[in-house]
């Protein structure tokens, strides 16, 4: 019988169980040990000083975030069983301090639906909030609260004329309920255009890739000088969270509101004191323009000589088609309001018309719209 050449017999075996445990016993020594009763902690690296870039957006922060206030919107419901009445929070957004005064600006659409306001400045005081106007088709509103003077810290105004695109700005906010948080970026876009929530177009608005998610509606966007350039309005995103595009509704137009809701309770519009035919009417007759329906009495376009349209026997005869204001062309009712909204009550523009087969050039002054 022949002996298999791989059995082990005898010293042989003990020499391969030996060898084993050898190195069994060399893997165990070179193993770290897992516990160190003299652990300390490492050495700290010095850090250096902070770039410039840096220490200027944390003085940015430092600067204007006690500005900037968070604005809890309300709900009073009545229990369908007991006829008993409490109030359940609605909804939060963003606002800031505009004066020592205790007014504060935020996005109309902010408050739109609160049967109650509060606020919470940067040093966690709330205070109940009073309505003092509001701007739809800007979705701008003003509150007002009772707190001190020395507690309320208004933001310096910048321009937003004069913007360039990869100016670096900083958004201040309160997202998803987190207060005072901030997020930078650049300016993206100028002259967009975005409807408020009454559906009118407001243009000039800013594009900014600074994150602006769902609680930042309000705050301000700030420019690297730390001035007011717009007021965060709205996002682009399918998600409903930020996807880097958003916008802000620039301070140019904020400036030119908030002392008209203030002075008056909402924004006084200049007008021509005229009724304008639909669009379509206007499509139908063939015609490119604003068509002047009908001319108030008293008027400063009746004291001017506009004329509106009219029926006669045997069909419609057309007022007059207004072409231009002060050279620029209008095309329809926003044009012609963005047009006309450059101006305050009282200013004479010239309006350039189309009456019957001739153009006229007619001056007016604007009145103020109710």
């Amino acid at each position: 019988m022949m002996r298999s050449p791989f059995k082990l017999e005898g010293k042989g075996l003990y020499l391969l169980i030996g060898l084993a445990v050898l190195a069994w016993l060399a893997y165990e020594t070179m193993q770290p040990e897992l516990h160190n009763p003299r652990a300390l902690p490492r050495e700290i690296e010095a850090r250096g000083d902070l770039a410039a870039d840096e220490q200027n957006t944390i003085e940015i922060f430092r600067k204007s975030a006690p500005s900037v206030v968070y604005i809890t919107s309300i709900e009073v419901r009545r229990n369908f069983f007991n006829l008993n009445v409490y109030e359940i929070p609605s909804g939060t957004g963003s606002g800031f301090v505009w004066d020592t005064e205790g007014r504060i600006v935020t996005n109309y659409h902010v408050i739109s639906d609160a049967g109650r306001l509060e606020v919470t400045l940067a040093d966690h005081s709330s205070w109940k909030a009073t309505l003092v106007g509001v701007a739809p088709d800007k979705d701008i509103a003003v509150l007002q609260i009772g707190a001190p003077k020395a507690g309320l810290y208004p933001l310096a105004i910048g321009e937003s004329k004069n913007l360039l695109v990869g100016q670096k700005v900083f958004a201040i906010g309160n997202p998803f309920g987190l207060d005072q948080t901030l997020t930078t970026g650049v300016v993206s876009a100028l002259g967009r255009e975005i409807r408020a929530t009454n559906g009118r177009a407001i243009k000039d608005v800013i594009q900014t890739d600074a994150a602006i998610n769902p609680g930042n509606s309000g705050g301000p966007l700030l420019d690297s000088a730390g001035r007011l350039i717009g007021v965060n309005t709205a996002i682009y995103s399918p998600s409903g969270a930020s996807s880097g595009i958003g916008f802000a509704v620039p301070v140019g137009e904020v400036n030119r509101v908030v002392p008209q809701i203030i002075a008056h309770g909402r924004v006084v519009r200049p007008g021509l004191g005229v009724s304008l035919a639909p669009p379509a009417l206007v499509r139908e007759l063939g015609l490119e323009g604003v068509l002047i329906l009908d001319v108030a009495r008293g008027s400063s376009a009746e004291r001017a000589g506009l004329r509106g349209s009219r029926q006669v026997r045997g069909g419609f005869v057309p007022g007059d088609l207004i072409q231009k204001v002060n050279g620029e062309t209008v095309r329809d009712y926003d044009s012609l309001r963005d047009a006309i909204e450059r101006y305050k009550v009282g200013e004479s523009i010239t309006l350039t018309l189309l009456r019957d087969t001739a153009v006229l050039e007619l001056a007016v002054n604007l009145d103020a719209l109710e």
